[in-house]
């Protein structure tokens, strides 16, 4: 019989039993990497001509932790510990959505010209809704509290979309725009149905 007390949800983060060691990953690599290619390409979106976000999930950082102790040669707990604690704040909970973003600029004249401009394009993303909301980017705190240089930008941010539970339904039942209003970089795309679907699960509980 049910009590009526609402079954606690269950964190998505990921802890120390979650990484397999050296050996027991490279038996998995190949398989897991060509799955992660697939799952980026439906998370991947492009604005304008050089500014992408990659929405990141559980599987997506897993993988980027698994690479990082595999190129790194981490073999310890404590190690492991210190790339889950990097990267876990970037496994959406429920009501949420994460992504790295990245400014992708082939040359150094163009880093030069363009990353002075783009101070500040981690808060100037924003998800536009079909009931006429709009939820805004904030900078992931720990990777935040790094960007000490207030004259010119990183290439590569971490950011997160917070959203009431009216604006999760309004998300899945779409149409939903990418935008960035950024002064210096204004940009626009809508999202693929694909892309939305995959988000979707984000952002709904399990």
């Amino acid at each position: 019989m049910s009590t009526g007390t609402p079954t606690p949800s269950v964190s998505r983060k990921l802890t120390i039993d979650d990484i397999a060691d050296t050996r027991a990953y490279e038996r998995e690599r190949a398989d897991l990497r060509a799955r992660i290619i697939e799952l980026k390409a439906r998370r991947r979106v492009e604005i304008g001509t050089f500014v992408t976000l990659t929405f990141e999930n559980r599987d997506t950082v897993r993988y980027q932790i698994q690479e990082m102790a595999r190129v790194e040669r981490l073999a310890t707990d404590a190690d492991i510990q210190v790339e889950l604690d990097t990267y876990n704040p970037m496994i959406p909970e429920p009501g949420e959505l994460c992504a790295t973003l990245f400014i992708e600029l082939t040359s150094e004249s163009s880093m030069q010209e363009w990353l002075p401009k783009l101070v500040g394009i981690e808060h100037s993303l924003v998800l536009r809704l079909a009931d006429g909301t709009e939820v805004r980017s904030a900078a992931e705190a720990a990777h935040a509290s790094q960007l000490t240089r207030e004259t010119v930008t990183a290439a590569v941010h971490f950011v997160q979309f917070a959203f009431t539970p009216a604006q999760v339904e309004s998300f899945a039942a779409g149409p939903v725009e990418l935008a960035v209003d950024h002064p210096a970089y204004q940009e626009a795309v809508v999202l693929r149905d694909l892309t939305v679907s995959e988000l979707t699960g984000d952002l709904r509980p399990n």
